[in-house]
């Protein structure tokens, strides 16, 4: 993972820059500033970013999305989500993980998506290493999660200023992540992917979606 990737995630520290808070025209919320006027955007933070996630597959899902982001924003993902699931078969492990080289090369002429060999090829041998996990090892979830002992860390940042871009846990998920085969998870994007699935609330203590994402952590 380059620096590059830690520019463009919302929580990045390449953007942590006043206003603390950014209300939505119209509708008195405050939200985090990264989510913007966007509506694709102010959605995702609003009914996505930061809610626990505990689904083997959904886990793999984000985790290969946050790959396909580094060094790109994370809205051009996000836009082009959609058409992820649809050329990547949903983000099915057990089928990714036996693409031809003739699926490669049609992923690479999709125009839909992020086309980048290197991070397509190593959606496939993350694939593999999820499903050897699986077969093999704790499952993902667990396996992650354990790093957090199952349970999300409520963070209370009060300004952007204050969100790291990597984390000592990051940089061991990362490490442990690597070590089974991963590709494009390094200790940015890891924590880029842990803010997104709640593995830690990084919503700044004057949005609207802190104390709810704090709560949705308590009925686990």
């Amino acid at each position: 993972m380059t620096k590059s990737a830690s520019k463009s995630r919302p929580t990045s520290a390449k953007a942590l820059h006043a206003p603390t808070q950014a209300p939505l025209p119209g509708n008195g919320l405050v939200r985090c500033p990264w989510a913007g006027e966007d509506p694709l955007y102010v959605a995702y933070h609003d009914d996505e970013w930061g809610v626990p996630e505990y689904d083997d597959r959904a886990l793999y899902e984000k985790l290969m999305l946050d790959g396909f982001q580094a060094g790109l924003s994370w809205i051009t993902i996000l836009r082009k989500r959609e058409n992820f699931r649809k050329a990547f078969d949903n983000f099915e492990p057990e089928i990714i993980a036996h693409y031809p080289a003739r699926k490669i090369e049609k992923l690479m002429g999709d125009a839909g998506i992020v086309r980048n060999r290197a991070k397509i090829e190593g959606a496939v041998q993350s694939a593999r290493a999820y499903l050897d996990i699986m077969e093999k090892g704790p499952g993902f979830s667990t396996l992650l999660w354990d790093f957090l002992d199952g349970k999300p860390k409520q963070n209370q940042f009060a300004r952007r200023g204050q969100v790291p871009a990597e984390t000592d846990i990051s940089k061991k998920m990362s490490k442990e992540l690597i070590g089974r085969g991963f590709k494009f998870v390094g200790p940015t994007i890891v924590y880029a992917f842990m803010q997104a699935v709640g593995m830690v609330n990084d919503h700044l203590t004057g949005c609207h979606r802190h104390a709810a994402v704090a709560k949705l952590a308590k009925k686990r």
